[in-house]
């Protein structure tokens, strides 16, 4: 069985090894020649837009997904069109690429976000600021990640640079939420509607990039682990959602608010891949297919350790026990993923050890 995905990054080529074992074979479409995919699975390089593309992309697939969510909607529904499935279906694209729509999905659901408003002019930023307060973050509605497309404003002063920086595109205004902590959830739908969540984990970013995953979160309560299900199931079921999705939230107070979601495997499930029974990727790729859905025990404890621009040799990162080593064969650049760690352990203390030695010998800065 061929599998189609849009996208060849490094989120495509870790759903490529799960396949393999599963006798599945890939074809990949992306506009960047010999991305990190085509190590495992034919890639075609064209844009995502091009209607011969697609039709040549196509061809003799049994099925279609996506490695991002910036998947033009048009091109997802012109393959649907050609007589292709395509999961997770295209209205969660629609609904995840653009904040706005985001917010006013996860509302419409109960399901707490935080305060918001559309911004077309410098003049509706300032009648937004004086609804949703300081501080706040102004971001593009569309595109920017890891950072990017966002600015964060303390004071007033800032307004001029920050919509100088951000004009020309539709923007949103969020309040700055006090969390404690950023979590996020894993979740699977399959195609009979089953559901499977893997435990909530603990994230850290600097720069705006996802530098370390905890899972699962450190002092995680059956209460708060069930909030985030429900509303990861709302959100599954009124999507008809079929798939691995990731929602974000921030914890506050102990219950979760929602900042944003992502129709696709997601960086903060990728310690699943030695740390659970079943991996985000072999999940996603068993939920479109209609195989059942695998368990999502943690096995023991795990940390997620993102390598951005560089990478250490590999020999010194395997020296350390339980650590496992994940390079997408992508060229150095700064602020880029090139790859990750995983640690593993059997105990909370065994792992956050190891990570702290990882810290402490400055084998990767995070």
């Amino acid at each position: 069985m061929k599998i189609g995905i849009m996208g060849a990054g490094q989120l495509g080529r870790m759903l490529g090894l799960a396949g393999i074992p599963l006798g599945l074979t890939f074809r990949f479409l992306d506009p960047s020649p010999n991305a990190p995919a085509s190590a495992v699975g034919e890639q075609i390089v064209g844009e995502y837009d091009d209607p011969h593309v697609l039709e040549r992309f196509a061809d003799d697939l049994s099925l279609i997904t996506y490695e991002f969510e910036n998947v033009p909607m048009e091109s997802a529904c012109r393959l649907q069109a050609l007589g292709k499935l395509v999961l997770p279906p295209p209205i969660a694209l629609e609904t995840a690429q653009d904040r706005l729509i985001e917010k006013q999905f996860f509302r419409s659901q109960g399901i707490p976000t935080p305060p918001f408003r559309p911004v077309t002019s410098y003049e509706e930023l300032r009648e937004a600021v004086r609804t949703v307060g300081l501080p706040a973050v102004l971001k593009t509605r569309r595109f920017g990640y890891d950072g990017k497309g966002q600015v964060v404003l303390q004071t007033e002063a800032e307004l001029v640079p920050a919509w100088e920086a951000l004009e020309g595109s539709p923007l949103i205004l969020e309040g700055y939420i006090p969390f404690q902590r950023e979590l996020s959830l894993i979740a699977v739908r399959g195609l009979q509607g089953e559901l499977a969540f893997y435990p909530l984990v603990e994230n850290h970013h600097r720069e705006g990039i996802l530098r370390l995953t905890l899972a699962p979160a450190p002092n995680l309560s059956q209460s708060l682990q069930q909030e985030a299900e429900e509303y990861g199931r709302r959100v599954l079921t009124a999507l008809n959602y079929v798939g691995v999705l990731a929602i974000e939230f921030f914890e506050k107070e102990g219950h979760l608010i929602a900042n944003e979601m992502a129709p696709r495997v997601h960086n903060s499930g990728h310690w699943s891949i030695e740390g659970a029974t079943t991996s985000q990727f072999e999940n996603h790729l068993r939920a479109i297919l209609g195989y059942p859905l695998g368990m999502t025990t943690p096995r023991g404890h795990s940390a997620m350790i993102n390598l951005i621009g560089s990478w250490p040799s590999p020999e010194t990162v395997l020296a350390f026990e339980g650590a496992h080593l994940h390079l997408y064969g992508k060229p150095p650049r700064p602020r880029r993923k090139v790859g990750h760690i995983t640690l593993t352990a059997e105990t909370i203390e065994g792992r956050d050890a190891l990570v702290e030695e990882i810290r402490q010998q400055h084998i990767v800065d995070f």
